[in-house]
């Protein structure tokens, strides 16, 4: 065999490989973003995203055994939210100047995020199960499944309509803030983490560290309210 099929064979066997595939992948997304000027359009998360599942589709790979490997990046997301709390703690000043209309906005945005979600799908005739599904899109994906989970929804789907919703939001961020314009950084930041959380504040992040730092207390905030409204909002539909 060559060099290059001995270590695949090496890698194959063991669950590093495909934490190596996940970086790699990311590695390469991140340098074409870099490229285009991380343009929304080159959004590294979505690539990232392509070029793995093309090396499992290739390969013949479950996602149970490339979970398996790459759990360790999954792990991580804990230590990284924490880490939030450090740009938090340096524009601290910032965020307590706008406590007040942060709140406002936080409200609004996110009793708009689930009313319009269940008002669409309640509209469209969809069954309980997916309008409970549905609703917590604009949150985390744990947050979002485990409201599903608890209201009678379906959490794989949740977390699919989550990971869309970061997508598109981080997608439409930019011209959405320059075609209204937006040019309030920390408004741009808050709407990021409320409408789209953890992907919207990656790209809120590489917008500015005080556009980060309202996502992140955004997508914070936003989690523990829709876990109150939405339970609150199906049963005003009767659901």
């Amino acid at each position: 065999m060559t060099p290059v099929e001995t270590l695949w064979v090496y890698l194959a066997e063991r669950p590093l490989l495909w934490l190596t595939v996940t970086l790699v992948a990311y590695w390469i997304a991140d340098r074409i973003a870099a490229r285009f000027g991380y343009a929304p359009l080159a959004n590294p998360v979505v690539m990232a995203t392509a070029l793995v599942v093309l090396c499992l589709q290739a390969t013949g790979t479950g996602f149970a055994t490339y979970f398996e490997g790459a759990q360790f990046v999954h792990f991580l997301l804990g230590p990284a939210t924490v880490a939030l709390a450090v740009p938090f703690v340096e524009n601290f000043h910032h965020v307590r100047r706008a406590i007040v209309p942060l709140l406002v906005a936080l409200v609004a945005g996110s009793v708009t995020a689930v009313a319009t979600a269940l008002a669409l799908g309640y509209a469209l005739g969809l069954p309980r199960d997916i309008l409970v599904t549905l609703a917590p899109k604009s949150v985390t994906t744990p947050i979002a499944m485990g409201i599903a989970s608890q209201l009678g929804g379906i959490p794989s789907l949740a977390a699919v309509l989550v990971i869309s919703t970061g997508v598109v939001g981080a997608i439409v961020l930019t011209p959405l803030m320059g075609l209204m314009k937006v040019r309030d950084e920390r408004a741009q930041g808050l709407s990021a983490g409320v409408a789209a959380h953890g992907i919207g504040t990656a790209r809120a992040f590489q917008l500015s560290p005080l556009a980060g730092t309202f996502a992140g207390l955004g997508m914070g905030l936003n989690g523990f309210l829709t876990a109150l409204l939405v339970p609150l909002l199906v049963l005003l539909l009767g659901q």
